[in-house]
């Protein structure tokens, strides 16, 4: 599961060849979610709402470029890294 970004204690990463709709996961300390990159909707998992809500404001920054991700990964390809948030 490649990494695409950090921040705030937050790692995004994305699978290869995982299942749609397209996404990405973060992972806070313990607590994982997966998050829908069009809606920016919760698919599964929970973390703490203050990391929700960066992890948020973070995709919705960069979702061409998760979008752009989520197709290089689909095909076997590294995904580019993703700058944190600021």
């Amino acid at each position: 599961m490649p990494e695409i970004s950090r921040f705030y204690g937050i790692i995004v990463a994305m699978f290869f060849d995982d299942h749609n709709p397209p996404h990405f996961h973060a992972r806070y300390g313990r607590e994982k979610v997966v998050i829908e990159i069009e809606s920016l909707r919760i698919l599964e998992g929970n973390i703490s709402p203050r990391a929700l809500g960066l992890v948020i404001e973070w995709a919705a920054q960069h979702k061409d470029e998760l979008l752009k991700n989520w197709n290089l990964a689909k095909n076997n390809q590294n995904p580019k890294k993703i700058d944190p948030l600021k």
